[in-house]
């Protein structure tokens, strides 16, 4: 079943500003690291901007691109992950996907990673 949902992406101009948002089964989102990943085309898939203590969300990494104009933040109580992007650039043009990794210390038998299907974001005048 689907397990990670984003929604918010569309067609902005430069210097604008769109919130992506990733709807999670409980489950996966109170026990894994969940983040935002992007891949624009014929690049690879780069971090975004990750939460990187499993379920308490303490410690935050971001991409070097995105630092300073990006935010990701969640609602544990929707079990929703967010991510906040303003002064968007050309550059920043991508499918965004939401991700929830496996932390240090949970069992192997569970998957390592989940993805959602990705939404695109478009920045162009």
């Amino acid at each position: 079943q689907v397990q990670l949902v984003e929604s918010g992406g569309g067609l902005v101009q430069p210097g604008g500003s769109l919130r992506l948002s990733c709807a999670a089964s409980e489950s996966i989102f109170s026990r894994y690291n969940m983040g935002w990943y992007r891949q624009a085309p014929g690049k690879q898939r780069e971090l975004v901007a990750v939460f990187t203590s499993g379920g308490s969300g303490g410690s935050i990494n971001y991409g070097d691109s995105v630092k300073g104009r990006f935010t990701i933040s969640r609602d544990n109580a929707k079990n929703t992950l967010y991510l906040q992007m303003n002064s968007l650039e050309p550059d920043d043009t991508a499918v965004y996907y939401c991700n929830a990794h496996r932390p240090l210390g949970m069992l192997t038998i569970y998957p390592t990673d989940y993805w959602g299907q990705g939404t695109q974001v478009t920045v162009s005048s």
